[in-house]
C-alpha cells in the first residue's frame, strides 16, 4: 500500500509538472505570437467578416470532425506511405543575376508557399517560411531535405513581405526575426500585426488589410482578397486573425497569390474584379477529402486558376512538408492530369529564378526521385 501511494504521488507530481510546463510554454513562448488589443482590436471587431468574437468565411465552412473521423485520420497519418521524399530535393538556387527591370518580373520558389517576386525594381517576399519545422516545436512538421540549404543571407533589400495568414507553415517566427532588418514593409491580414510587433517589428512598418482593401507603395498595389480557410497559432486563438489571398499589381505585372483556401465563389469574383493575372500561384497540396472545405483538391485548384483568369499557374503548398497523408508528388501529378485546357503549369525546381512572362519551366524534376 505504501508503494502504491508513492507511485500515485509521483504520477500526480509528474502530471502537474507536465500540465504546468505545457501551460507556461503555450502562454510565454514567443513563437505563439500575440493577440489584438486597443486600436487593433477595435479595427478587427469592426470588420464585416468578424462575428461573435472570431473571423468567418464568406460561405459556410465547417471544420468539425466526429471522433470517429479523428481516429480514422490519425490512423491514416500512421500508415501513410511516400509522404516524404527518400532523397534530398534538387535545388537550383539563383545563379541568374539579371537586374530587376521595370518591365520584366521574376519569380523564385523555395518550396511550399514561400516565393520571392521581383517586379518593377522591387523585391517582394510571399509567405517566406524558411524555418526547419512547420510547427512551434522542433520534432513535428520537419522540412524535406534539400541538396542545398536556403541561404538566408540572400534576402537583402526586401521592399515588401506579404503574409497570407498566421499558420506556422506560412508565418515563421525565426524567419521573421532574421528578415526583419532587411524588410521595408509588411503587408498582412487584420490582426496578424500583433504577432509581428511581439517579435520586434516596428508598427510603422506594418500595414494590416481587410478583404478587398488595398495599399499602394512605390508604384505597387497590394490588395487583400477573400480565401476560404481559418487561422490560429495556439489552443485559444482560432480565427482571431484574418486569412487572405493577395494581388500584387504594378504598371506591367499583375500577380495572384492564393494563400491557403478551399474552393469557393470568391475565386471567380477575384478574377472578374482584378484579373487577368500574368501568374497565379495556387494552393495545391496537403489536402484531404475530410478538410477540402479549407484546402483545395488538385482538380479544384485547376478550376480556381481558370476562375481567377490566370495566364500561368504555379502550384504552391507542396514540396517542403508532409502535412497530410497523400504521397508527396500526388498533388502536382493530379493537377497536370486535370489540365484539360492545356494551360501553362509552371513547375520550377526549388530555387529556380525565371521570368514571369517567359515560357515557364515545366520539367517534372521530381520524377527521378521516384526511381528505385
Amino acid at each position: 500500500m505504501r508503494l502504491l501511494k508513492k507511485i500515485f504521488a509521483w504520477l500526480l507530481a509528474l502530471t502537474i509538472l507536465i500540465v504546468t510546463g505545457s501551460a507556461l510554454f503555450l502562454y510565454t513562448a514567443p513563437q505563439f505570437g500575440a493577440g489584438s488589443e486597443g486600436k487593433r482590436l477595435a479595427r478587427v471587431e469592426a470588420s464585416p467578416h468578424y462575428e461573435n468574437g472570431t473571423f468567418v468565411n464568406a460561405i459556410y465552412t465547417s471544420m468539425d470532425m466526429s471522433m470517429a473521423s479523428v481516429v480514422k485520420t490519425l490512423e491514416e497519418f500512421m500508415t501513410a506511405k511516400n509522404t516524404r521524399p527518400t532523397r534530398p530535393l534538387p535545388t537550383d538556387f539563383v545563379t541568374d543575376k539579371t537586374p530587376i527591370s521595370d518591365s520584366l518580373a521574376y519569380i523564385t520558389w523555395f518550396g511550399h508557399s514561400a516565393a520571392l517576386l521581383e517586379m518593377e525594381g522591387k523585391r517582394i517576399l510571399l509567405d517566406p517560411m524558411f524555418g526547419p519545422t512547420a510547427s512551434p516545436v522542433s520534432f513535428f512538421g520537419k522540412r524535406f531535405d534539400y541538396t542545398s540549404p536556403i541561404d538566408m543571407d540572400q534576402f537583402t533589400n526586401i521592399d515588401a513581405l506579404v503574409i497570407s495568414h498566421d499558420h506556422y507553415d506560412h508565418l515563421d517566427y525565426g524567419s521573421v526575426l532574421k528578415l526583419n532588418p532587411e524588410v521595408k514593409h509588411f503587408f498582412v491580414p487584420l490582426g496578424v500585426g500583433a504577432h509581428l510587433e511581439r517579435w520586434g517589428v516596428d508598427s510603422a512598418k506594418i500595414t494590416e488589410l481587410d478583404w478587398w482593401e488595398s495599399a499602394e507603395v512605390d508604384g505597387i498595389t497590394y490588395t487583400a482578397a477573400p480565401a476560404r480557410h481559418f487561422s490560429g497559432r495556439g489552443i485559444s486563438d482560432r480565427n482571431k486573425t484574418l486569412w487572405a489571398s493577395w494581388m500584387v499589381k504594378g504598371k506591367h505585372t499583375n500577380i495572384y497569390f492564393s494563400g491557403d483556401s478551399g474552393y469557393g465563389p470568391h475565386f471567380k469574383e477575384i478574377g472578374q474584379r482584378f484579373g487577368p493575372f500574368n501568374l497565379a500561384m495556387m494552393e495545391c497540396g496537403q489536402y484531404n477529402e475530410k478538410w477540402k472545405a479549407i484546402h483545395m483538391m488538385p482538380e479544384q485548384t485547376m478550376q480556381a486558376f481558370l476562375d481567377v483568369q490566370g495566364e500561368v499557374l504555379m502550384p504552391i503548398h507542396w514540396g517542403a512538408f508532409d502535412l497530410s497523408v497523400h504521397p508527396w508528388t500526388e498533388s502536382v501529378e493530379r493537377l497536370n492530369r486535370a489540365n484539360s485546357t492545356s494551360a501553362f503549369i509552371a513547375t520550377p525546381a526549388i530555387g529556380t529564378r525565371y521570368p514571369v512572362d517567359a515560357h515557364p519551366p515545366t520539367t517534372a524534376w521530381w520524377e527521378p526521385l521516384l526511381l528505385p
